[in-house]
């Protein structure tokens, strides 16, 4: 089989770029519509879509962030100013942030987990469908996505979880390598000598 080499030596190099390195341009309206179709393509069985995402874009994110960063004050008294401050700017950091929001559920036939993997797969197809669209993103969940004060802010069901937040924009640095593990530690053959 033919092999592609731009996406071959793309997929083993892929990287996430820190968050805090992402600045403007980020995608436009469009381009998002076409990462999030991309995103979409993923395995899903049932066709269930148990997943959706929910874009941040503009001052929303300011108002956002001063509602999380209440919460933060409320659940933890005392943090100071520069606490506070990193909580307001938590969705801002990058010129775009889509959450990836697990619909997963009971299913008389789709097994939960499964579903739950279909969400894993649209949140790393959204990372390289920014990527191939010229833009880098990072993949976070931070403390947000477990807290139920912070769901209901950000517009979350109680049946719904939140996967993890996308940021996307540009980033002119490379971003570093970290270490990977060896095959011989992740991998175990059956069977075959070749």
């Amino acid at each position: 089989m033919a092999e592609s080499p731009s996406l071959k030596s793309y997929m083993q190099n892929r990287r996430s770029s820190p968050v805090l390195q992402l600045g403007e341009p980020g995608p436009s309206r469009d381009e998002i519509a076409e990462i999030l179709s991309i995103a979409a393509r993923v395995p899903d069985h049932g066709k269930l879509a148990p997943w959706r995402f929910v874009v941040f874009r503009g001052e929303e994110r300011e108002r956002l962030g001063r509602s999380l960063a209440a919460i933060a004050q409320e659940q933890r008294p005392g943090i100071g100013e520069e606490i506070l401050k990193v909580e307001r700017e938590r969705l801002t950091r990058a010129p775009v942030v889509v959450m990836l929001v697990s619909r997963a559920g009971p299913h008389a036939k789709i097994p939960e987990w499964e579903q739950q993997l279909s969400a894993g797969a649209a949140g790393m197809n959204l990372l390289i469908a920014a990527n191939a669209l010229g833009y880098a993103a990072c993949w976070l969940t931070e403390w947000m996505a477990y807290d139920t004060a912070a769901a209901s802010v950000l517009g979350i069901e109680p049946s719904e979880r939140i996967a993890g937040f996308i940021h996307i924009g540009s980033n002119d640095q490379k971003p570093f390598e970290r270490d990977r593990p060896e095959l011989e530690e992740i991998v175990t053959w059956v069977g075959g000598e070749e």
